[in-house]
């Protein structure tokens, strides 16, 4: 039998972001003659039309599905239910007809507040939740119901606040650290105590394999795809300050309502600004503004007692900040988006100060350079995850 007989093929949705861009690189990486994993853009499939995800699947056939794809947390009503649920359930439904797992990305937010809290814990469905929230939660509704009269053989992850390099977007934890890095948050917009559970971009794609792997062990499962313990809010905003040698934001805590009527008045002052024909808006994570203030920590336990080993137990938010800090203030310095920093520790190579002021004496460096061999620097076995993250088996 030839390779390409045994070769396995998946579909993934949402391979521009995050989540996506990392399972993408680990397939390419780990599954190689074994796994190949599609990543159609909107352009391709839209989740929006249910006879594109029909034409889609009828063709390609594979034999997994993940979808981590998600409309803005700030989208209208319609564009949340068309791709954060109805994508979800057409998905779904094509992949119980064709018989295969559903790897469905979830999140937190469909959770109450509280301690330490189980897959079980879940908010009720309520007309005034927002509309992420409620399309999240219908999502995971939906799935248990295609189980139920149909065998639907899905698993459903729920993140907390997912951190991990090569996102090129600014959200979620990176829309925190961004407005650090940019000094724009004066004082700390949470109370102090106040906890969260965080999630590691990089493991997940050994969980999802093991999964894919295993599936009578997590069909019709629900895991809170957490680390063990759970993070100060107050600890991780200082700890980032501490190594950015910022002086801001200062150790004082803003009350809720505080904060609350100041994002009311610059909201009002984006919309003045928008009439005058300039695009401005409100970050997206401000409609979570109270959860900044409330303590949400998931209970690890079911994932503990799966067969899933953590590839790297020791890793934390905070043992990831150096490498996670180097990465996103070198790229927004690039972009011009933030203040530049210790250019010495972002540019050891000194690269960048020579191509600005010195460009002939670093071209006979890179000529210099040129005879050495290229590929055999980086051996496929020990590379690391790089720029092209998306671009790797996606269609």
């Amino acid at each position: 039998m030839t390779p390409a007989a045994t070769e396995k093929t998946g579909v993934l949705l949402g391979g521009s972001g995050l989540i996506g861009g990392t399972l993408l690189y680990y397939f390419k990486t780990h599954g190689e003659g074994r796994i190949n994993v599609l990543a159609p853009n909107s352009k391709k499939l839209s989740l929006r039309d249910p006879d594109d995800i029909r034409r889609y699947f009828e063709k390609s056939k594979p034999a997994f599905i993940i979808n981590c794809a998600i409309a803005a947390i700030d989208s209208d009503p319609l564009l949340a239910y068309e791709i954060n649920y109805l994508g979800t359930v057409s998905l779904a439904k094509a992949a119980q007809e064709l018989g295969i797992p559903y790897i469905h990305l979830s999140s937190a937010a469909v959770m109450p507040n509280g301690l330490n809290l189980s897959e079980e814990d879940r908010l009720d469905l309520r007309p005034d939740l927002p509309n992420y929230t409620k399309a999240k939660l219908m999502a995971e509704l939906s799935l248990e119901h295609l189980r139920r009269v149909g065998g639907l053989d899905y698993t459903t992850i729920r993140l907390g606040i997912v951190y991990g390099a090569h996102d090129h977007k600014i959200q979620g934890f990176h829309r925190l650290f961004f407005a650090i890095a940019d000094r724009s948050m004066p004082v700390l917009f949470t109370r102090q105590g106040a906890m969260h559970s965080y999630s590691n971009a990089r493991k997940l794609p050994y969980f999802i394999a093991q999964a894919l792997d295993n599936r009578p062990e997590f069909s019709g499962q629900t895991y809170n795809f957490v680390d063990p313990n759970p993070v100060s809010l107050s600890q991780l905003i200082l700890t980032i300050k501490s190594y950015l040698e910022l002086k801001t934001p200062r150790e004082i805590y803003l009350p809720f309502p505080v904060a609350q009527f100041g994002m009311g008045i610059m909201a009002r002052l984006v919309r003045l600004i928008t009439r005058l024909g300039i695009d401005a808006r409100m970050p997206a994570e401000l409609l979570f503004l109270k959860n900044f203030y409330e303590t949400q920590t998931l209970s690890a336990a079911r994932l503990r007692r799966s067969s899933f080993v953590d590839p790297d137990p020791e890793a934390t938010i905070f043992t990831e900040l150096p490498e996670l800090i180097e990465y996103y203030v070198t790229r927004w310095e690039h972009l011009n988006l933030i203040e530049p920093f210790n250019k010495e520790f972002f540019d050891p190579r000194r690269r960048a100060e020579e191509f600005l002021h010195t460009p002939d004496q670093l071209l006979r460096e890179i000529h210099q350079e040129s005879d050495l061999p290229f590929l055999k620097q980086c051996p496929l076995s020990s590379a690391t995850q790089g720029e092209g993250t998306t671009q790797g088996r996606a269609d």
